[in-house]
């Protein structure tokens, strides 16, 4: 059996085909979903979405938060914004990290510290994203 699955942002459309299995991050943990999933509505907050296609190879994405619905073998993702793996430098995105913790650390004020603290979020969700190694099957 398959899952369709159509990930879509504002400004284009990142995913729209048949996969075997995917993983997402809810705002209660991570979710993984088979065929004959049950019908869910949730959030989906920031992180990886990791992909399994129909030969059994798996790419990953970045999802930076929106809603999903899933039913009838049939998930849509309506995301905020979305970056594929394979779009992403590592070197780049590791330097942003240690960048992002610096600035963690040198943070002055509330309101900093919160933008320092996002930041570096969004950098760890990146670099966890191209680094991630999949399943052996």
């Amino acid at each position: 059996m398959k899952l369709n699955l159509y990930v879509l942002t504002p400004k284009r459309i990142i995913w729209d085909c048949e996969v075997k299995e995917i993983i997402f991050s809810t705002n209660s943990g991570q979710i993984g979903v088979l065929p004959n999933h049950a019908p869910i509505n949730t959030a989906v907050d920031m992180g990886p979405l990791r992909i399994r296609l129909l030969n059994d190879q798996w790419l990953t994405a970045v999802l930076w938060s929106g809603f999903a619905r899933i039913v009838n073998n049939e998930i849509i993702i309506l995301g905020n914004d979305a970056e594929l793996g394979s779009d992403i430098d590592p070197e780049e995105a590791q330097q942003a990290l240690e960048i992002a913790e610096a600035n963690v650390s040198r943070a002055e004020g509330t309101k900093e510290l919160v933008e320092a603290k996002l930041a570096l979020r969004r950098a760890g969700i990146r670099v966890e994203a191209v680094n991630w190694i999949p399943p052996s099957n």
